[in-house]
């Protein structure tokens, strides 16, 4: 008789100290019904908006229920533990094989969670610390893609504290480089939170004070009358682009309110274009996922001009949404791999680069009787 295969445990988590903390329970409660039950123990982990970490029973689907009455945990980054550590007196913990980090934004999406998890020594589905925080970054990860001679929007980037120090001068600077109407966002947060299309003077001063509420960092960008095309990108040393997408928002953008508030908004896969433009968003979409070091997944957006056809790279997530409505796992599912496939793939890339890591030498071997002189 075969023995029967260990079901691995996947920690999923979700929540956080983020404005897209709500975002991020939707997306968890798909990851979660979607993992196959036969192969993955689910763990639901939450992440309270003031960073406590709960977890709830095996697989529950209210993840909110998690939140508010789960078992209080901590994270050990010792990697000898590779566990969820109860903080209720009673002892013991919750071992781990892999975690699917399902948070957007600030403090989940941007190398935090990353960098704990690496000194856990825990595999973990997505990008490594180097890569989520370029990622999270959008103007650092704009200059990285101008290197790479994929085009971007043009954009200045604002200091918080020079806006608060200087408003006349970064006015200034804005209004001789762009333009109105103008687009204003924290450079370090998704999920449009934070960003307002500014069509005139009197609409720029609040739009970065709203920025600033998100981020030390702001972009303002040209506006760019274009459709918007999105990509989703699956591997790790080989990544793969599905087919291109196509958002068409029913607001003048394609702001908080219309991704996750309201109906209305169109997905069009796949998008309609021509064979040499889906060529080369594809390409761009590899190309800046190696670019930006990244790794597992990625949903790289773009604008395609409606006058003269020319492509820009918008920005790239790292931890693309999982909710019902959501390009990234929609365009693998039309690129021909449906969303328990796509879980399990995610899992493998996860374990794979985890493998690659740990063939990595971190410490150097010294002859014998050298350690005497390191230590006098």
């Amino acid at each position: 008789m075969t023995p029967e295969k260990k079901r691995l445990r996947v920690g999923v988590l979700f929540g956080g100290r983020s404005g897209e903390h709500e975002v991020s329970l939707a997306s968890a409660a798909s990851v979660i019904r979607g993992l196959d039950p036969d192969k993955y123990e689910a763990l639901p982990i939450g992440i309270t908006k003031e960073g406590h970490w709960l977890i709830g029973a095996s697989a529950q689907k209210m993840l909110p229920e998690v939140l508010k009455g789960g078992q209080r945990v901590m994270m050990t980054a010792d990697p000898s533990d590779a566990v969820l550590v109860r903080l209720d007196g009673s002892g013991g913990g919750h071992r781990l094989d892999v975690i699917f980090p399902v948070m957007h934004g600030t403090f989940g999406e941007d190398g935090t969670i990353q960098g704990l998890l690496d000194l856990a020594a825990l595999p973990f589905v997505g990008a490594g610390v180097l890569g989520s925080a370029i990622g999270m970054d959008k103007d650092v990860s704009k200059r990285l893609l101008q290197v790479a001679k994929i085009p971007v929007v043009p954009w200045i980037t604002v200091q918080r504290a020079e806006w608060e120090r200087d408003p006349k001068g970064i006015r200034t600077a804005i209004e001789k480089k762009f333009k109105y109407p103008v687009f204003v966002k924290p450079a370090t947060l998704g999920s449009s939170v934070g960003m307002t299309k500014v069509h005139s003077r009197a609409e720029l001063g609040p739009a970065l004070d709203l920025a600033a509420e998100f981020a030390m960092k702001i972009l303002v960008e040209r506006c760019v009358i274009a459709r918007e095309i999105e990509v989703s990108v699956l591997g790790n040393h080989d990544p793969k682009a599905s087919i291109p997408g196509e958002i068409v928002p029913h607001r003048e953008f394609y702001d908080y309110a219309a991704k996750y508030l309201e109906e209305g908004t169109q997905l069009l896969i796949p998008a309609k274009l021509l064979p040499a433009q889906v060529k080369k968003i594809q390409k761009y979409a590899v190309d800046a996922f190696r670019a930006l070091e990244l790794n597992g997944m990625a949903r790289v957006d773009f604008f395609l001009e409606k006058k003269g056809g020319k492509i820009y790279l918008n920005e790239v997530n790292t931890i693309p949404g999982f909710t019902s409505i959501s390009m990234y796992p929609k365009l693998w599912e039309a690129s021909g791999i449906p969303f328990r496939e796509l879980i399990d793939k995610l899992i493998e890339l996860a374990l794979e680069q985890h493998a690659e890591k740990a063939r990595t030498k971190y410490q150097i071997e010294l002859p014998e009787g050298a350690g005497g002189a390191l230590e006098a």
